[in-house]
């Protein structure tokens, strides 16, 4: 056929194709557009990977109350995932979901909803979030008990840590565990703590879990903000992680949606190499970002990664992909191509 592209599975062609269904039907039927850019960011996921690379994954939205663990636990189970850099809320939501998953209401018309609804959610202590409300009373305060009682610990012992380490050190002392309500192996924070994943949290104060901290601190319950280390603490620690891992591998980043789950982490690069004038260090090794903002002007979420050349991010022979979708809908996909589903 005059003009074909040579890949794998690519206008009928079997060859390379995998037997498991999952794979099987997206490289028969995801050929063209937005559908494609799947099956190549995929292909360049694995090849990262399967070239000795590491991979760092950044979430932000509500990835974890969609249920990415589903996929992602798995993905961080086979070795696919290095390290992640998520909002505060993903970090949280993903352990209320495991804990308060049989008390959550769904209301699939959500778009309908008039304001005296949404203040009768309120009053039930149901937080939406889309199409999914988080009960407060079984996913927030029960959480916040045991971590209260965490940070009490560390303060009196002198210590301090960052966001995700004292969830990783209640998710392993099982404080949580008669209630949980998901199957473990679907949780992406009990596998990134079985893992000991490296995991960068920004701006962890705008979360639940970041104002519930702040108002223990006004009200006395603990001393000082200082128990948990915060955002310029991690990029310092998100710093020498790059310099240690990228001096022996390197480094993919996997973007779902935008914001400071991205801007964060593939800042690090020009901040060593400009800021802190270290020489060769190398630069992101694969880029792909799942988002479904547009480009337009000033928009960081919706910047062409191309953009991201002129703040010494990325280099102009490296593997880039955009996939302008819905992240809930192709990044279990996407993950499912890389583990062979």
């Amino acid at each position: 056929m005059a003009g074909r592209l040579d890949r794998p599975g690519l206008l009928g062609d079997s060859k390379g194709m995998s037997d498991a269904p999952l794979s099987r039907f997206l490289r028969h039927h995801y050929r063209h557009f937005n559908a494609a850019s799947v099956i190549d960011a995929a292909d360049g996921y694995s090849a990262l990977i399967e070239e000795g690379g590491a991979m760092m994954v950044t979430l932000a939205g509500a990835m974890s109350t969609a249920e990415l663990g589903l996929s992602l636990a798995e993905m961080i189970r086979a070795g696919m995932v290095q390290a992640i850099t998520c909002t505060g809320a993903n970090l949280e939501e993903d352990v209320f979901n495991l804990v308060a998953h049989d008390h959550y209401v769904r209301v699939p018309n959500y778009r309908d909803l008039t304001p005296e609804q949404e203040q009768e959610l309120l009053d039930r202590k149901l937080n939406r979030v889309t199409d999914t409300c988080i009960p407060e009373e079984e996913a927030m305060r029960r959480v916040e008990h045991v971590l209260l009682e965490e940070w009490q610990k560390a303060e009196a012992q002198g210590d301090r840590a960052f966001p995700h380490e004292f969830v990783y050190r209640v998710l392993r002392s099982g404080a949580l565990e008669p209630h949980y309500q998901i199957d473990p192996g679907d949780s992406w924070m009990l596998a990134a703590a079985e893992a000991d994943l490296p995991v960068f949290v920004p701006g962890w104060e705008d979360s639940t879990l970041g104002n519930v901290f702040v108002a223990n601190v006004m009200k006395g319950s603990l001393g000082s903000t200082q128990l948990v280390m915060g955002g310029a603490e991690y990029m310092i620690e998100l710093a020498r992680w790059y310099q240690e891992v990228s001096a022996e591998r390197p480094i993919g980043f996997f973007q779902i949606g935008g914001g400071i789950a991205g801007d964060f982490p593939i800042c690090v690069v020009p901040m060593l190499e400009q800021d802190l004038k270290i020489e060769d260090i190398r630069y992101w090794a694969y880029y792909c970002q799942i988002s479904d903002s547009t480009t337009s002007y000033g928009s960081y979420s919706g910047a062409v990664p191309n953009e991201k050349i002129s703040w010494g991010k990325l280099e102009v022979d490296t593997p880039k992909f955009i996939i302008e979708s819905d992240a809930t809908i192709v990044a279990p996909l996407l993950f499912g191509l890389v583990l062979g589903w």
